[in-house]
């Protein structure tokens, strides 16, 4: 499910590969392994990537695969860590110039999270196996609690709440996002996604809990 929009971002495995060309040939191996992951943990779980899976995608050898990481759960790593920067980049550009950023923000987010399902579900729940996992999505969780306590601070000024209950309602507005678009498009509830068929009324829904919870 998208927001009801066609996406005007890049794909991560072309956000992956930009300036790929321009590199040094060790950096374009670690490229194209970072990409080839990526590709790999979008469509099949954490646990099922391997070095073998990986390499064969690559067309490199397996000795060439550990001169740039230490093992499989080294790429994933480095393959998250690199999404949420992905994340991050397409949602600040989404409310860079926007007449409601926090719509807007809110909609690249769920394009986002459809569009890249299996990376999301890595990034949530691959925290107890990988955890460059978990600190990756805590990052995420921070980085983005932050900018929208500085963001509810600068529209409400004085009448502003305290820097501790905007960080508090922040990462809990999040949490609620995130439970509810893991259960949409990860574990598909049937019911959930039956009263979800509506992209603009599901983005409403987020807007609303978005502004409300942060107003002073």
């Amino acid at each position: 499910m998208s927001s009801g929009h066609a996406p005007t971002h890049l794909a991560f495995s072309d956000w992956l590969a930009q300036g790929r060309d321009t590199l040094p040939k060790g950096e374009r191996t670690r490229r194209d392994l970072m990409i080839a992951g990526a590709e790999l943990l979008a469509s099949q779980p954490l646990v099922a990537l391997t070095v073998a899976a990986t390499c064969a995608r690559t067309g490199v050898a397996h000795g060439t695969f550990y001169i740039h990481f230490s093992n499989r759960n080294a790429l994933a790593g480095a393959v998250l860590q690199a999404f949420v920067d992905y994340l991050q980049d397409v949602m600040r550009a989404a409310a860079k110039g926007a007449p409601e950023p926090v719509r807007a923000t809110t909609a690249a987010y769920m394009r986002l999270f459809a569009d890249n399902a299996g990376l999301m579900r890595c990034l949530l729940t691959g925290g107890d196996a990988l955890p460059a996992a978990q600190s990756a999505f805590q990052r995420l969780n921070h980085d983005w609690a932050t900018t929208v306590a500085n963001a509810a601070r600068r529209r409400h000024g004085a009448a502003a709440r305290a820097e501790p209950d905007l960080m508090r309602r922040a990462l809990a507005l999040g949490g609620m996002v995130d439970q509810y678009l893991t259960a949409l498009h990860v574990t598909q509830d049937p019911a959930l996604v039956a009263l979800s068929q509506d992209p603009e009324t599901l983005l409403d829904l987020f807007t609303d809990l978005w502004t409300k919870g942060m107003a002073p």
